[in-house]
This record gives C-alpha cells, sequence and structure tokens, in this order.
C-alpha cells in the first residue's frame, strides 16, 4: 500500500534526515515514516521542460514505483526528484534508474 507526501513540512522531515542518493537521473532521499506504508513524493523542477514534459516525467516515475513496490522495504517515506536526464527517457529506463537509486539506499528486497 502506498500513500502520498503532500505537505511541506513532511517532505522538509524526509530532506531533513539528509540521506539521499543519486544516480544520473535520479536523486532519492529516504527516511523512516513509522507507518505500515510508503508514502512516495516526486518532485519535478521547472528545469526539465515545460508542464507537459514534467508531468510525463512524474507519470512513468510514479508508475515504476507502482511496478515494483512489492521489492521495497515497507515503512518509508520516499522522495524521487528527476534530473533533466530523464526527459525522453522510456519507461524501462526510468524503471531502471529508480531501482539502481533504491538499490544504493539498500531499500529493496
Amino acid at each position: 500500500m502506498v500513500g502520498s507526501l503532500r505537505k511541506g513540512r513532511e517532505f522538509q522531515s524526509v530532506y531533513g534526515q539528509k540521506n539521499s542518493r543519486a544516480n544520473r537521473m535520479l536523486v532519492m532521499y529516504v527516511a523512516a515514516n513509522g507507518f505500515e506504508k510508503n508514502r512516495i513524493g516526486i518532485v519535478t523542477s521547472k528545469k526539465i521542460g515545460n508542464s507537459v514534459v514534467r508531468h510525463r516525467v512524474r507519470r512513468l516515475i510514479r508508475e515504476s514505483l507502482r511496478q515494483n513496490g512489492d521489492r521495497f522495504n515497507i515503512g518509508l517515506d520516499i522522495i524521487v526528484i528527476a534530473r533533466e536526464t530523464c526527459v525522453g527517457r522510456t519507461q524501462a529506463e526510468i524503471t531502471e534508474a529508480v531501482l539502481h537509486v533504491a538499490g544504493l539506499h539498500g531499500i529493496t528486497v
């Protein structure tokens, strides 16, 4: 089961843990949340492109997390920040990047 990080203070509490890993496409922050579900936040800045491009990147990342949700440990707040190199990538490439960064964090089963 997956929820969303919606409020600024929820994002700030995850950023405050200063636990980040990155590859050339994504940056991922992770913090324990004490719940029986993961909460996800996806950040795409205006540097990536217009709203259509940003939303497509968000959809690809969200779908990657949804398809592989059973591989992640439970009880985490996860923030995924997309970099400009995500633009124009396929679903398979985004999924590979998400799983790679999650593996760097050691949060995959």
